[in-house]
């Protein structure tokens, strides 16, 4: 898929066919989301593979808008590491690069599972604490460990919509001098 066709059709996608994704493709998928930029090169980005289908049906009780994720063929939460982000905890500045590198990767991933074929939806696990505390306690994770995003992956049931053109002129300002 061309780069610029995809980013102008990558849909939330939420209903999937019955058909698993297979290891390789996952791994290219991910190899795509660990090519993305990040704050002092630091990847600080885990990517945990889910297949299990229990856990993809509980996901609700955890984050409420997954729901439709028990019926993907896995989900991957983008997690950051905290202790390896780029940030600073100083007296007057404290700041931390962690959900900015996971955002980058995360649409990284969309992108390139779009173009194997393979929808996606984007579900927020930062910065909503409970969802956070949630996964790292379901999950078993350190605390230097923090679920970033919930991304149910699958074979769309159907061609997702696709809406009128977004652009809008009147959000660009052009500043020639300053």
């Amino acid at each position: 898929m061309e780069l610029m066709n995809g980013l102008l059709t990558r849909r939330s996608v939420r209903q999937y066919q019955n058909k698993p994704i297979d290891k390789e493709t996952i791994k290219r998928i991910i190899k795509a989301a660990q090519h993305s930029p990040t704050a002092h090169n630091r990847q600080p980005w885990e990517f945990l593979v889910i297949e299990d289908r229990e856990f993809m049906a509980e996901l609700r009780h955890i984050q409420r808008w997954t729901s439709f994720a028990k019926d993907a063929a896995c989900v991957i939460i983008v997690c950051g590491d905290i202790e390896k982000s780029f940030s600073r905890n100083k007296e007057d500045e404290q700041w931390t690069f962690i959900d900015v590198d996971c955002a980058i990767a995360t649409q990284s991933l969309m992108l390139a599972a779009w173009a194997e074929g393979i929808g996606s939806c984007y579900c927020g696990a930062a910065p909503m604490q409970k969802v956070v505390d949630a996964l790292r306690q379901k999950l078993n994770l350190p605390q230097n460990i923090r679920p970033f995003a919930i991304v149910p992956l699958g074979y769309p049931l159907e061609a997702p919509k696709q809406p009128d053109d977004r652009f809008d002129e009147a959000k660009i300002r052009w500043i020639e001098k300053i």
